[in-house]
């Protein structure tokens, strides 16, 4: 059983990436950041009883069920409501920085111009809007295997599907990015 520090303190550990995570899924702040919290509550509520080292795949699972969750929740609501404002522009930009390139560490304060700060912000700009243009299950294995370092196996317990339907989402994901990050002129 885990402790309540080990709780917290894996709480803590996930938040950032598991609030990016369920961005690039929703593309909304506000839905991602509902998810997340909804996720950590049933984690906490139902499974706070399971060995600290359940907890990394019991939430991954939880927080894929609650993503799905808000797209049903969304597909009905679009479904009975419509709202006009959405026939209208959305001047609304993104101010986020998924990766937070901006923070640097103490040797690259001083060794990174201005110029090369810039282009390696560009270029995790461009990577992350390729990352949101790829299926959903493909974006959503490639999130799990790379961004959160999950193996196969977790992956595919994960998102509830075979080890062999993870392989095949991660290397089309791999594939799109790479021919869209060639098209726009970055080199292998």
């Amino acid at each position: 059983m885990a402790s309540d520090k080990e709780l917290s303190d894996f709480l803590v550990s996930v938040e950032k990436r598991a609030f990016k995570r369920s961005l690039y899924h929703v593309r909304n702040e506000d839905a991602a950041l509902d998810i997340v919290q909804d996720s950590m509550m049933k984690l906490v509520e139902h499974y706070a009883d399971k060995p600290a080292q359940e907890l990394p795949m019991l939430f991954q699972r939880i927080l894929s069920n609650t993503t799905l969750d808000w797209f049903r929740r969304q597909k009905t609501r679009n479904a009975l409501f419509s709202n006009y404002n959405d026939f209208g522009d959305s001047d609304e930009s993104e101010s986020f920085d998924f990766l937070e390139v901006t923070s640097l560490d103490e040797v690259t304060q001083f060794t990174e111009s201005a110029q090369e700060l810039f282009s390696r912000t560009e270029t995790v700009h461009e990577i992350e809007l390729e990352i949101q243009n790829l299926p959903g299950r493909q974006r959503e294995a490639f999130l799990l295997r790379y961004w959160e370092e999950l193996d196969v196996a977790e992956t595919a317990a994960a998102m509830g599907c075979s080890e062999g339907s993870v392989k095949t989402h991660c290397s089309r994901a791999i594939q799109a990015l790479h021919k869209a990050l060639i098209a726009k002129g970055f080199k292998p």
